[in-house]
């Protein structure tokens, strides 16, 4: 803002094409007050990107050259349990154990977190994380 209020008092004949007349005191006061809104307007997105992002970081993702990760491993299970939620629900609900629930899954080709086997205890660990 300083820079366009420099360039006015210089005396230079400023012309923009949406705004085609500018000229005397109230040219003066509404370039001034445009650019003092548009001022407001860029400090204004900037607290709310940075409110974002540390929100963002918050809740455990990493920002930056790579992309955003999901640094806890809690938070990769919990969202692992959501998807997983309605399949382990559906066979819950037929009364099947832990273990035939687990013997389910491998049937029905579901990939654990880490590529292997399905079991009890893994069964178990995605109900802790829905119960959560």
């Amino acid at each position: 803002m300083s820079f366009l209020l420099k360039l006015i008092d210089s005396g230079v004949d400023v012309l923009f094409a949406d705004l085609p007349e500018l000229n005397g005191a109230m040219g003066r006061f509404m370039l001034t007050t445009m650019a003092s809104v548009a001022e407001l307007e860029a400090g204004l997105i900037s607290e709310r990107t940075k409110l974002a992002l540390k929100a963002t970081k918050a809740r455990g993702v990493r920002l930056g050259r790579h992309g955003a990760e999901v640094l806890e491993p809690q938070y990769r299970e919990e969202a692992r349990a959501e998807l997983l939620q309605p399949i382990i629900t559906e066979l819950k609900s037929d009364g099947l154990s832990l273990a035939k629930i687990a013997g389910e899954l491998n049937k029905r080709k579901v990939a654990t977190p880490r590529g292997g086997q399905w079991d009890h205890s893994s069964v178990r660990n995605v109900l802790k994380h829905l119960a959560a």
